[in-house]
């Protein structure tokens, strides 16, 4: 295929912010690492004026609008104005565009995420000040302490879920509070406060926060091997699930399916178990699934069939929507109406997400950062984009994932995607490893031809520009920043057809 780059243009993704993750760590910089919570930290009674580091992401911007509406005096900063910035700028938040001391001004605390730098400004004056500094969800945990606690865990998954009861609570006439790890499309919100006491939290595994909340009923969508960087090994994997698990007081919702739920369940001797999934023994059992277009399907609960048509595509969709109905009838809701009411649910921001159409060419975003939710990820797109092929723009995540999972990414990517652009590892939280780049993917795909490695984004969409044509899907996959590279993509199809149209 002929390749057009545009000579001399400074690719767009590149950031001269040393901690943005594009930018490569100086010798000098190495023996900085990211911040590693303090999980066992007793939080003082009294948060008073709390100020939130990175305020404008998802996660810490939902929790950020709960300090509001619980009546916090909230400031908080972010290296860029965005419009979850604005939206809490106009429920009362003070809010800083870039990172600087100044910004912690009067704070009588700090909440931070994991991917913060230790030599981060406002963290290093509030530790030479003494504040409290506490990981986000430990802020949550401290915030919704008296609720009772509906958690959702699992490596792949648990937005969705999270978002389907919610939606299915409302739906049902409750008034639930909640924070989700996306934007819940219908609700255009990723956390919200409720009058009730139930309150629908997406609880964290990745580095063991999950095991702060006082969880009432828990619900594991899989226990899929991740977050080893963290964990060290599957076994301790495991075990922190086993013990979410344990700590739920009233019952645990988990895959039939999956080995590593299975595993986990049958640790757990002395709880109340509700099943979910196409295994035969499912307490509720998903069969009679239908892909061509909206996911169709039956659940079957104590001997009743119920059937449903979900808004959005993907059999793994089916199987969400089983375990979410699973934890709604659990907690005493009426199944035919729990159903019909969780398939009002209409996705969740950066999940499957249309962004724009060119000349035929359709440009989605997706989350997924783990070979399982890439192949659930273009398996649903595969349903729904009939005779066009689907592209694949992948940003791998993670140096330690990248290297772990290298050939993973490139069966999953080489069986479900007719083409694959590879990008330049999304670091995040940490430093480049040596050799470890988007090639390692690339160079493992068994046909080469329908590959490449392209790690600058400007290059990347001229070469989008050339391969797509009308009737496929452009897929971007990934958890890091790689959906701002979309207007980028959609530009170039605009201007190859543009070209066409000249010549």
């Amino acid at each position: 295929m002929r390749r057009r780059v545009r000579p001399h243009r400074t690719p767009r993704n590149v950031n001269p912010d040393p901690r943005h993750p594009h930018h490569p760590r100086t010798a000098s910089q190495k023996d900085v690492h990211v911040i590693k919570p303090d999980l066992t930290l007793i939080v003082p009674e009294d948060l008073g004026t709390v100020h939130f580091v990175g305020i404008g992401g998802s996660g810490m911007s939902g929790i950020a609008r709960l300090f509001l509406a619980a009546g916090h005096t909230v400031t908080g900063s972010d290296s860029r104005d965005s419009d979850n910035v604005q939206a809490l700028r106009d429920l009362g938040a003070t809010i800083a565009i870039g990172h600087d001391a100044a910004n912690v001004g009067d704070a009588d605390s700090l909440v931070v995420t994991g991917a913060l730098w230790q030599d981060n400004p406002e963290y290093v004056l509030a530790t030479e000040r003494g504040l409290p500094v506490l990981h986000r969800s430990q802020a949550l945990a401290w915030l919704i302490r008296s609720h009772r606690l509906v958690s959702v865990a699992g490596a792949h998954g648990k937005t969705t879920s999270t978002g389907m009861i919610v939606t299915g609570l409302l739906g049902l006439g409750q008034d639930p509070s909640f924070v989700n790890g996306g934007v819940i499309e219908s609700l255009g919100v990723s956390a919200g406060s409720g009058a009730d006491d139930l309150f629908v939290v997406e609880a964290d595994e990745s580095d063991g926060s999950f095991l702060l909340y006082n969880t009432g009923v828990a619900l594991i969508t899989n226990v899929d091997p991740d977050h080893l960087d963290h964990y060290g090994s599957l076994e301790a994997f495991e075990a922190a699930f086993v013990e979410f698990a344990r700590n739920a007081d009233e019952f645990v919702v988990v895959s039939s399916d999956d080995p590593g739920a299975v595993h986990v369940t049958r640790q757990l001797t002395d709880k109340r178990i509700i099943t979910f999934g196409e295994a035969d023994g499912a307490t509720a059992r998903v069969h009679s699934i239908g892909t061509s277009g909206p996911v169709s399907f039956t659940v079957s609960w104590d001997g009743v069939d119920y059937s449903a048509t979900l808004r959005i595509p993907g059999r793994h969709n089916a199987i969400n929507a089983a375990g979410a109905f699973a934890v709604l009838v659990g907690l005493g809701f009426e199944p035919a109406a729990t159903l019909e009411a969780i398939s009002a649910f209409g996705g969740t921001e950066r999940r499957f997400e249309l962004h724009g159409t060119v000349r035929g060419v359709s440009v989605y975003d997706d989350y997924a950062h783990h070979p399982t939710e890439v192949a659930a990820a273009l398996s649903a797109a595969r349903t729904v984009v009939g005779s066009g092929r689907i592209i694949a723009v992948h940003q791998p995540h993670l140096y330690s994932r990248t290297r772990l999972f290298a050939q993973e990414f490139a069966d999953t990517l080489e069986k479900y995607a007719d083409e694959t652009i590879v990008l330049a590892v999304y670091g995040a939280r940490e430093d480049p490893e040596p050799g470890v780049t988007g090639a390692l993917v690339s160079e493992r795909f068994q046909n080469p031809d329908h590959v490449a490695y392209i790690p600058e984004w400007q290059d990347a969409a001229d070469y989008l520009g050339t391969i797509a044509r009308d009737g496929d899907f452009v897929v971007t996959l990934g958890c890091g920043d790689v959906y701002r590279i979309v207007p980028q993509l959609l530009e170039s199809l605009a201007e190859e057809s543009a070209a066409g149209a000249r010549g």
